[in-house]
């Protein structure tokens, strides 16, 4: 296709999805259902004008689910507010750590005696599809500072510290299978692949975004200066953190996420007899530069700005990549084991991964079985799968993994789509009636 039916063909997809969005919130549908139908449409199994090969075009796609998945991380990051001293953090943190491992590890194991994969081409299928989504879940991730329900908010920030927790298994199937550099005894992996990149990506987003915010808010509430342009700030910390930590062998997805986290949490830089503005629910009558520079406003402001802008790239960045998962369809093998495959990871090993992760934990029979059924795979699978496959992954290794990954996604993205709203309108409703009783 040329660039003029492109544009044709994007632009008429985007206008679709302003006229029917409000239409969409009614339904049990979500935006990626229609993104995915589109792609199956666009691609080989359509009209053929879109042709992903996820394996001869792997470098391209990648770089596009990279992007996508630092955007949507960050943004996550930016918008969970709870203080991180908050002991409701702990559930995330043991989804993410606990719950993701037995998902490898189970995954892997059935790789290995059901699927005849090899060792690490088992180990990988697992940490290609442990992590969970943070985009795709927007529609239970509806009260994210946790002050009234935990649902959301641990699925929210599961799915933002995974996809970095997954790194050490993906580089250690790629070492099982000789494509990765493991070390003595697998003392390189432990060392680098999980200890440090875990808590060097953590350290230097964390402190990145935590300089970079104090000295914005600082520029413009002591000197009126670096006032505007938040787009840049938003997308030169997602670039800066993620840079950063790679070149230091680090996790770039944890620094990304621990950027957008302590970007939200720079304080206000009060002075002494500057005169107030009115509450923070009254602040609409003023104008952004007289918001963004005053010293108990700025803050807020520039943290509101950057999420606003990073939010509306996150739909665009969705946009491409789950149109490209669809088109991507069509280079699936069609095994036979999708059919028991892709049920048996949704229905059955997700609820036993967080089990583990979910035991001492204070919850409500509801609340335990919405996050055992609400684990879905999206932007973080397809990018470990095009990193495996850019690595050396080939053969029937990579057919198998490549045909599980995919059908997984996109049964993950029609079934959590169809489910998300009817579920949580009925737990809600649920909450609030025994609210009302207690």
């Amino acid at each position: 296709m040329s660039v003029a039916e492109w544009s044709v063909v994007v632009g008429t997809l985007m206008i679709v999805m302003v006229l029917v969005g409000t239409l969409l919130g009614r339904l049990p549908l979500s935006s990626a259902m229609v993104y995915l139908a589109m792609g199956c449409l666009l691609g080989p199994l359509g009209v053929n004008v879109l042709r992903p090969d996820p394996i001869s075009n792997s470098i391209f796609l990648e770089r596009i689910a990279e992007v996508a998945l630092l955007i949507s991380l960050f943004a996550m990051g930016l918008q969970l507010g709870l203080p991180l001293r908050d002991r409701r953090w702990r559930l995330p943190l043991r989804l993410a750590v606990i719950s993701m491992t037995v998902m490898v590890a189970m995954i892997a194991l059935v790789g290995v005696w059901l699927l005849d994969l090899p060792l690490g081409g088992a180990v990988l299928l697992g940490a290609i599809l442990a992590p969970t989504d943070p985009v795709l879940a927007a529609d239970i991730q509806s009260d994210l500072d946790a002050k009234r329900d935990r649902v959301g908010f641990s699925l929210a920030g599961e799915g933002g510290l995974n996809d970095g927790a997954a790194f050490p298994f993906v580089m250690l199937g790629l070492g099982l299978l000789g494509l990765h550099e493991l070390g003595p005894s697998a003392m390189r992996w432990w060392s680098v692949d999980l200890v440090w990149a875990t808590i060097g990506g953590a350290a230097i987003g964390g402190g990145l975004g935590a300089a970079t915010g104090w000295l914005v808010v600082y520029l413009r509430t002591r000197h009126d200066e670096a006032v505007g342009l938040d787009e840049f700030l938003a997308l030169g910390l997602v670039g800066l953190a993620y840079g950063a930590a790679h070149l230091s062998h680090a996790s770039g997805f944890l620094a990304v996420f621990a950027a957008g986290l302590a970007l939200r949490r720079v304080r206000e830089q009060p002075l002494l007899r500057t005169p107030p503005l009115p509450m923070a629910d009254q602040v609409d009558g003023h104008d952004y530069a007289k918001l963004a520079t005053h010293p108990s406003h700025a803050s807020a402001t520039m943290r509101d700005s950057v999420l606003g802008f990073n939010e509306q790239l996150e739909k665009f960045s969705e946009l491409a990549l789950v149109l490209l998962v669809g088109a991507m369809l069509a280079f699936a093998k069609p095994l036979p084991e999708n059919l028991w495959f892709v049920p048996l990871v949704l229905l059955v090993l997700r609820p036993l991964s967080t089990l583990a992760a979910t035991t001492g934990e204070l919850l409500n029979p509801p609340q335990r079985a919405l996050i055992g059924w609400f684990g879905i795979r999206g932007v973080g699978s397809i990018f470990y799968l095009l990193l495996a496959l850019r690595h050396g992954v080939a053969g029937d290794t990579a057919e198998t993994i490549v045909s599980l990954t995919l059908w997984t996604v996109a049964g993950s993205i029609v079934i959590h789509g169809l489910t998300a709203q009817p579920l949580m309108h009925q737990y809600h409703a649920w909450r609030e009636r025994n609210v009302i009783r207690s």
